[in-house]
């Protein structure tokens, strides 16, 4: 059998023009550059890019690749931030992008049915209109697309009240490495016919298929929301009224902690006064029927002015909590705004151990001089922990240093029963830790799966399953 490398590229890029449109088979250099990074900091060049507009595109080209082992990479719409859609060994780039058709929103049966395509913004506003909710919400959601949030079962702030994308997953329609296309699950809300392989997929990165479509589940809309900002003297302080907040019975929507490094660039990026004083700074949100949203906000405002916090104000209307969550995304910005290259981790860890990870991360900054900054989803322990550095792309010894300090990191949250990702997927940046994260007989399974259903290996290959 003919490697990747010997087989003529003549010949399979032939076939795919001639079984495609030409317009969508595209091997323009500047196309195919563009097309292959997302926003982490690697790239790699396809052989060509194929813009898919149904799943029988999608058939086809995986029928050719499988014929003629090409590599194929899914790419939704490139916003990953772990290199995931990088086509590093060549061949196919598979855009799903095109295939962006919101098929269905049905409150009768509670259902929204999409390509993958789609992006995540559009969705949810085209259930809102009907009065439904899809709650899944990366800080990316105007520009992430469908496909892309079920490859890397993305998360978001309203984890700790909604849960992942995998909690809306009803059913899904996937073509396989040789091209077979199979359904899975339906629109039905129960559904215990067979293996949970829809659960297979969701999150598998691209590497067991390339999902068309997906039935998703919807739930009703909260009627309202209201949002409270609070600032501590220390992230100690911050985190401790975490606890207290679920221990006392309130169920947050959100749920958010930010440290002093990040507040210090906030206020440096968005002018002093855009923040009140104090180390560390807490987002609580609740949603649900007006009369209890505006009574328990109340009610939860004063019980937080009676502990440590340095200031407590309220946002009452949809209007003010856009604006705290603006204010919240543009941290991101804030920390970009430094100047210094921004190693973008998402570990989760047990959420006892928000001040642990806080502390070693301080202790991570005074022995290597490089800058950390967290902040994220405290409600369910997804803390954002970035490694601020400079000139990472340009000095190789200073790129050494702040990857030895990545191993810090992750040996420390998988020593503290956390993980090393807990939104963003493996894909490149944290490839060779994958064999620590999971047990050598995990490992196994995860490899015997990937040569069930990808035998020639040509689905997003070499990403962390080799």
């Amino acid at each position: 059998m003919q490697t990747i490398a010997e087989t003529p590229k003549i010949d399979w890029i032939s076939l795919l023009t001639e079984a495609l449109d030409t317009d969508r088979v595209v091997t323009d250099e500047a196309v195919r550059e563009e097309m292959g990074t997302d926003r982490w900091y690697a790239s790699a060049c396809p052989d060509v890019v194929v813009h898919a507009q149904s799943a029988e595109d999608v058939q086809t080209v995986m029928r050719i690749a499988h014929q003629h082992r090409i590599p194929v990479t899914t790419r939704g719409a490139g916003v990953g931030y772990v290199g995931g859609a990088v086509p590093v060994e060549g061949g196919i780039l598979l855009s799903v992008r095109g295939m962006d058709q919101i098929l269905e929103v049905n409150p009768g049966d509670g259902v929204a049915v999409v390509q993958p395509g789609v992006i995540l913004k559009d969705l949810q506003d085209a259930a809102a209109e009907r009065g439904w909710y899809y709650p899944p919400d990366p800080a990316s959601l105007k520009e992430c697309s469908v496909g892309g949030t079920l490859a890397t079962n993305a998360g978001g702030p309203r984890c700790v009240k909604y849960g992942v994308t995998r909690h809306y997953v009803l059913g899904l329609q996937v073509v396989l490495a040789d091209g077979r296309l199979i359904e899975l699950g339906g629109r039905c809300h129960k559904n215990k016919t067979g293996f949970d392989l829809i659960g297979m997929f969701i999150g598998s990165e691209g590497m067991l298929g390339v999902i068309t479509q997906a039935t998703l589940r919807l739930i009703p809309h909260p009627q309202a929301r209201a949002m409270l900002t609070a600032t501590f003297p220390e992230f100690s302080d911050a985190a401790r009224t975490v606890q207290a907040i679920l221990d006392e019975g309130w169920q947050p929507s959100g749920l958010e902690i930010t440290d002093a490094f990040t507040l210090r660039a906030a206020r440096a990026y968005l002018g002093s006064d855009a923040l009140p004083e104090g180390n560390a700074h807490l987002i609580v949100e609740l949603d649900g029927r007006t009369e209890s949203v505006q009574r328990e906000i109340a009610e939860l405002a004063d019980w937080m002015r009676q502990g440590s916090a340095l200031q407590v104000d309220r946002a009452q209307d949809a209007e003010a909590c856009e604006a705290v969550w603006q204010l919240r995304r543009e941290f991101s910005y804030s920390l970009r705004a430094t100047g210094l290259h921004k190693l973008n981790e998402d570990v989760v860890v047990p959420r006892s151990k928000l001040v642990d990870l806080v502390r070693f991360a301080e202790g991570l900054q005074q022995r290597t001089g490089i800058d950390v900054a967290c902040f994220g989803h405290a409600g369910d322990g997804n803390i954002h922990t970035n490694l601020m550095v400079a000139d990472y792309d340009s000095d190789p010894e200073k790129k050494a240093q702040a990857d030895a300090a990545l191993d810090e990191l992750f040996t420390w949250v998988l020593a503290q029963g956390g993980k090393i990702t807990g939104e963003h997927g493996v894909g490149l940046a944290k490839k060779r830790w994958f064999a620590d994260a999971v047990t050598e007989d995990t490992l196994a399974v995860h490899r015997e799966l990937k040569a069930a259903l990808d035998a020639e290996g040509i689905l997003n290959p070499g990403k962390f399953l080799g």
